[in-house]
């Protein structure tokens, strides 16, 4: 069943040009998708491809210029929705730093219940239940500033899931961390996926989208190219046109395969290929 759907959705920004008139630029243009319940979606493009707009179109900030976005079955161009697709999409943006409304985490998890009028008894149970999904039940009574970049995202990650949503959205949520921040993210993410929560992350590092269900490949507002991690690192004309790479596991198994090493040209995990390659030098 799919969660969400965008039907030839186009959305233009205003601009002004040189001449001092309005005009527009593309958000995204005559993009249509589909996206199951339960999946893990990864959208991927370069810088301004569209990946953001098309992310606060799917619940509200943006409206389309053209076209329909509806998720769960409600359509975001109704005004009369959009409190409902609110609770439905959980949002999680780039700079942690930048969605900290409280000084202590627990305050800050329930920011989001406490809007929607959640009673007291059960705002309680939903932050200490979020906290406990992405780990952090522990630094409930710390300061949030006084956290690690990974560990502010993971505390952004249970403010949406005291919402209770459907989807959880990532835009660009592991851009600003180290290595470790962004494993930090990622596991969570694919935590919540596995529990049956429908997961979009937004993100130019192809490693990230290694285990998804289904990636989503953006070019100047378009959709370009839809498919399974391994479809999309095998077409390496379309990585070329959009200016994107093969996770570096790929690259060196596809090298590896020409060369004549019996090694899973498509291996993701840079551990299991070594020890493919372990594995041939040994029979030689």
């Amino acid at each position: 069943m799919e969660i969400i759907k965008l039907d030839n959705v186009s959305f233009f920004y205003k601009a002004y040009n040189d001449d001092g008139t309005v005009g527009s630029a593309t958000g995204v243009e005559n993009v249509s998708l589909s996206i199951e319940e339960g999946t893990f979606c990864a959208l991927v493009g370069h810088n301004g491809c569209g990946k953001s707009t098309l992310a606060k179109l799917l619940n509200g900030l943006l409206l389309p210029t053209k076209g329909t976005v509806t998720v769960n079955g409600l359509e975001t161009s109704k005004k009369e929705n959009i409190f409902e697709i609110r609770k439905n999409i959980g949002m999680v943006f780039q700079n942690p730093d930048n969605q900290m409304v409280a000084s202590i985490v627990e305050e800050d998890v329930a920011f989001g219940p406490e809007n929607l009028g959640v009673p007291q008894p059960e705002i309680v149970e939903r932050v200490y239940g979020a906290l406990e999904q992405v780990g952090m039940s522990e630094y409930a009574k710390r300061s949030p500033h006084k956290l690690s970049g990974g560990q502010k995202q993971r505390i952004a990650i249970a403010g949406a899931l005291a919402i209770r949503p459907k989807v959880l959205v990532l835009d660009e949520s592991t851009a600003m961390l180290d290595p470790l921040g962004r494993r930090e993210v990622l596991d969570v993410a694919h935590k919540l996926n596995e529990q049956g929560m429908t997961v979009i992350l937004i993100t130019h590092f192809m490693e990230e989208v290694l285990d998804c269900d289904k990636v989503v490949v953006m070019n100047g507002g378009h959709v370009i190219k839809t498919g399974t991690p391994n479809e999309i690192f095998d077409d390496e004309q379309l990585l070329s046109d959009v200016g994107l790479n093969a996770p570096r596991a790929v690259q060196l198994a596809k090298k590896l395969s020409n060369f004549g090493f019996a090694v899973t040209e498509n291996q993701s995990d840079a551990g299991a290929l070594g020890g493919e390659v372990c594995q041939e030098l040994t029979k030689n």
